[in-house]
C-alpha cells in the first residue's frame, strides 16, 4: 500500500488537481492562474506564501527549531498541440512573447511536479508532530526558457525566504512508473540556444544568379554545424547540436531576402562548451562569407547551467528512496543531456542540491514495440497512478528524513 492509499481523501484531491492543471496549462512566465491556485492551496494548508519572480510562488512552513530544507517544483507548459486523447486533454491557447498564438500543453509533466509538491506539503502540514524545522517550497515559473530561476533570484528570493541547507527537486519522465533514476555528481547538461538570422539578397526563383539565396546558405550552416560534433569534439565527450526550427520565404518562386533558424547546443564539460560556442559562431560567419552574404545576426536566447547533484547528499537521498521503493526500483545512472535551471537555486546560496527522475509510463507502454512518448511529445501523458503516489511520497519522505524529530 502506498502512502497516498493511506490518505484516500488526499489522493482523490490530488487526482482532481492534476487533471485541472493538465487541462489549464500556461506558457513560461505567464503562469498567473497556476500561481493563484498554488497560493490558495498552500495558504489553506497554513504555509506563509508570497509571490516571487512574477508568477513564482514561495511557501514556507515553520515548525519549531531544526533544519531548513527546500523543495522546488516547476510550473510552466509548452507551446504544443496535445494529441494524447485524454478526456482532460488541454485545448488551451497562449501567446508567445513575439505575439504568435499557439496551443499549450503540459508536455513536460510540470503539472505532475506541482501536484506531487502540494501532496508532500499537505502530508507535512497534517503531521507536524513528526518533524521539526522549516520547509520552503519553491514553485518556479519559466523553467522551459531558463528564465524562472533567474527571475526569482533577481526578485530577492533569498533575501525574503529562509535559507535552506539543501534543496531537492524531481522530474517525471518516460520511465516505468513506480521507479526512480538518480545521478551522483553531474546530472544534467549545459544548454545554450541561439537564433540566427541569415541575410541574403532576394529575387525571382528563375534567376538565382542575381540573388544570394539565404535558404541554401542557411542549409549549409545547418549541415556544417553537425560536423562540429563528429570532428571537433573528442569522442570521449558528450555533446549535442540540434537545429529544430528553420523559417524562410512566403512563396515557392521567390527567393527570400532572409532566413532564420534556431540552434540548441548541449554538453557536460565547461571547456567543451566554450570551444563549441566559439566554433558555432565561426561556422556561421564563415559560411556567410563563403556565399558573399552580409554578416548574420546571432541572438543568444538562453543558457541553462550544468546541474550537479552533491554526491554526499545524493547518497543519503538514494538510501531513503531505496528504503521506500525497494533496491531494484531506484537506479543510479549517468548524466542525461536534458537541461534544467534548478541548479541555480542552490548554487546562489552555495548549498547542495539533489534532483531525481521518477517514471510516469505503465509497463505496457514502456515495453511496447513502438517508441515510448517522451517529454515534449504531444503524446506525453503520465499515468496517474502510481506516478502521483511515487512523486508525492518520494518528495515527502526525502524531506521528512531531513526534518524528522
Amino acid at each position: 500500500m502506498s502512502l497516498l492509499d493511506q490518505h484516500p481523501d488526499l489522493q482523490a484531491s490530488l487526482h482532481d488537481l492534476y487533471r485541472h492543471l493538465h487541462q489549464h496549462p500556461e506558457l513560461s512566465m505567464q503562469e498567473h492562474a497556476t500561481a493563484a491556485l498554488i497560493e490558495e492551496r498552500m495558504g489553506d494548508l497554513g504555509y506563509d506564501v508570497f509571490r516571487c519572480g512574477g508568477s513564482g510562488v514561495v511557501a514556507v512552513l515553520r515548525n519549531g527549531d531544526g533544519p531548513v530544507v527546500g523543495f522546488r517544483a516547476d510550473t510552466d507548459a509548452l507551446p504544443l498541440l496535445e494529441s494524447t486523447g485524454l478526456d482532460y486533454a488541454s485545448t488551451a491557447r497562449g501567446v508567445l512573447p513575439d505575439g504568435t498564438e499557439v496551443p499549450v500543453m503540459h508536455a513536460c509533466g510540470h503539472d505532475t511536479h506541482i501536484t506531487a509538491a502540494i501532496g508532500a506539503a499537505t502530508l507535512l502540514a497534517r503531521d507536524t508532530d513528526a518533524w521539526s524545522g522549516t520547509v520552503v517550497f519553491l514553485f518556479q515559473p519559466g523553467e522551459e526558457t531558463a528564465a524562472g530561476a533567474a527571475a526569482m533570484l533577481e526578485d530577492g528570493l533569498w533575501d525574503r525566504a529562509p535559507h535552506p541547507e539543501v534543496i531537492y527537486g524531481q522530474h517525471v519522465w518516460p520511465g516505468r512508473t513506480g521507479t526512480i533514476d538518480i545521478s551522483s555528481g553531474t546530472a544534467m547538461s549545459f544548454s545554450d540556444a541561439w537564433k540566427v538570422t541569415v541575410h541574403g539578397r532576394g529575387g525571382h526563383g528563375s534567376q538565382p544568379e542575381n540573388t544570394i539565396d539565404p535558404v541554401l546558405l542557411g542549409a549549409h550552416m545547418v549541415v556544417r554545424l553537425q560536423s562540429l560534433i563528429s570532428r571537433e569534439v573528442p569522442p570521449q565527450q558528450a555533446a549535442v547540436i540540434t537545429v529544430a526550427t528553420f523559417h524562410a520565404g512566403l512563396k515557392e518562386n521567390i527567393i527570400p531576402p532572409t532566413a532564420e533558424f534556431t540552434v540548441n547546443m548541449r554538453n557536460l564539460d565547461p571547456d567543451v562548451r566554450e570551444d563549441l560556442l566559439v566554433a558555432l559562431r565561426r561556422v556561421i560567419l564563415a559560411e556567410a562569407m563563403a556565399s558573399g552574404a552580409p554578416e548574420p545576426e546571432i541572438e543568444e536566447l538562453y543558457t541553462f547551467p550544468l546541474l550537479v547533484n552533491d554526491p554526499a547528499e545524493t547518497e543519503q537521498v538514494t538510501g531513503v528512496l531505496r528504503g521506500l521503493l525497494g533496491e531494484d526500483q531506484v537506479v543510479t545512472k549517468p548524466a542525461v543531456m536534458g537541461s534544467e535551471d534548478f541548479g541555480a537555486l542552490p548554487d546562489a546560496l552555495g548549498v547542495p542540491g539533489v534532483y531525481w527522475f521518477f517514471g510516469g509510463m505503465p509497463a505496457e507502454v514502456v515495453d511496447a514495440d513502438t517508441p515510448t512518448p517522451t517529454n515534449h511529445s504531444p503524446f506525453f501523458a503520465p499515468v496517474l497512478e502510481p506516478t502521483l503516489s511515487t512523486g508525492t511520497t518520494a518528495a515527502y519522505e526525502v524531506l521528512l528524513a531531513r526534518l524528522r524529530r
